[in-house]
């Protein structure tokens, strides 16, 4: 069989008598009439591919920047928009984990009464993240605007208080949960560490500095048996990992306030609960458990002693959140340089009526109307403390904070939104 080369080209072309009829030939052959010729069109082929296949590369890296990245003048126009402060007096403010349980009421509390409000959330998937999705739905329906980005990316906080001058900072943002740190601690030194220094650092080198309130816990209070907790008790006995990178927290925003002139609030939460609550407290775990028909585990303490909670509503914690805002005075700094003293304050946000776990388990099957199945076991060596219960005195007269939900009623709320957002058939689900 002939190959192409064995083909009958003349070496000189033209010299040969060809029939009208292979005039199209006679062209063709013209083109490929010899190697130098060929291999400038498999250049030419090789090049055009080339071509095409590195800008269909760009294109496809540069839709996945834009999806992935955060600026431009769309993004500054949200920004500057959720900022927008609609009151007179009102505050500008940065809400770190504003789809979070907490962060979400703080949000739309802020928005309702004219504040400007930007939130930011990383969407970590230590729980379901389309519960967070969910969250940021609603906000973004009342109009607050929430960047998807972590707080360890110093350029992005960087580029926030370079596009807003944020009069406030409400510091929602960590990994939570006392068990999941036996499990993953890193994660804890990551969000509620160095994440709370990189934050530390953009709001330093802000001009203005804004004012910060966060979320300490009460868990710093770790073995401590005086009771109630105050906050002039000792907190140097952390009973698991979360609860010392909480104390590490307060010390090192201590530090800012004390060297930077960064006015600074630390609040520290009891066991807050409600609609749009976390999925990995007991209570919510308790409700999905009961309507499922799966047995609920209740732990109990030494001498089989009922553990007892300072339950709180998120209602009465989102008061306790904007006192500490509105009361916070200014950070003294400029530059990252501190011209004077500024305020340091930690309080305790809690209900001050501890109730027992078995009590709890009571409310909800009487909410659902369905009866738990209990497992009742000691408590493991994972962290956990046997009660919490807050003194609450402190808030009371600098903040005016007075919690006024009762355990019988924030269930009966939260239920409702379970069913609600779930799709349970309360009647068929419940009988």
């Amino acid at each position: 069989m002939r190959s192409l080369y064995d083909e009958p080209f003349p070496s000189t072309p033209g010299k040969v008598k060809i029939e009208r009829t292979n005039t199209i030939n006679r062209h063709f052959h013209r083109c490929f009439a010899s190697t130098t010729t060929l291999f400038f069109w498999a250049l030419f082929f090789i090049a055009l591919t080339a071509s095409y296949l590195s800008f269909q590369s760009f294109f496809v890296s540069g839709t996945r920047y834009l999806k992935l990245s955060w600026g431009g003048i769309q993004w500054e126009k949200q920004l500057r928009s959720s900022s927008q402060i609609r009151r007179s007096g009102g505050l500008s403010v940065l809400v770190t984990g504003a789809s979070g349980f907490v962060g979400t009421h703080v949000s739309l509390a802020l928005k309702k009464r004219g504040d400007g409000v930007v939130g930011l959330d990383n969407f970590n998937n230590y729980y379901d993240p389309s519960l967070k999705k969910a969250r940021k739905s609603l906000l973004n329906t009342h109009g607050i605007f929430v960047v998807d980005g972590d707080l360890n990316d110093a350029r992005l906080l960087a580029k926030l208080f370079d596009v807003v001058a944020f009069t406030h900072v409400m510091h929602l943002a960590a990994q939570a949960g006392v068990r999941y740190a036996m499990e993953n601690p890193s994660s804890y030194v990551h969000s509620n560490i160095a994440g709370l220094v990189s934050l530390l650092e953009a709001c330093k080198s802000a001009n203005p500095q804004p004012a910060i309130v966060w979320a300490s816990s009460s868990s710093v209070y770790g073995l401590n048996v005086k009771v109630p907790f105050s906050e002039s008790d000792r907190t140097d006995q952390p009973a698991s990992l979360y609860a010392a990178t909480k104390k590490a927290g307060e010390e090192i925003t201590h530090t800012y306030n004390h060297i930077y002139g960064l006015s600074i609030t630390g609040l520290r939460f009891f066991t807050v609960y409600g609609p749009w609550g976390r999925p990995d407290m007991a209570y919510f775990s308790f409700t999905r458990n009961i309507l499922q028909g799966k047995p609920i585990t209740v732990y109990r303490g030494k001498n089989r002693v009922d553990l007892a909670r300072d339950f709180t509503y998120i209602d009465d914690i989102v008061k306790g959140c904007l006192g500490s805002l509105d009361t916070s005075g200014k950070s003294t700094g400029t530059g990252g340089k501190k011209r004077g003293p500024a305020p340091y304050r930690i309080f305790n946000l809690g209900n001050t009526s501890p109730v027992t776990v078995p009590t709890l388990v009571g409310i909800l099957e009487r909410h659902l109307k369905m009866k738990a199945k209990k497992n009742f076991v000691d408590m493991p060596g994972n962290g956990d403390v046997p009660f919490t219960h807050a003194n609450i005195s402190l808030a009371r007269r600098e903040l005016g904070y007075k919690p006024t939900t009762d355990l019988q009623t924030g269930l009966k709320k939260f239920v409702r939104w379970y069913l609600s957002y779930y799709g349970y058939n309360q009647r068929k689900s419940v009988n």
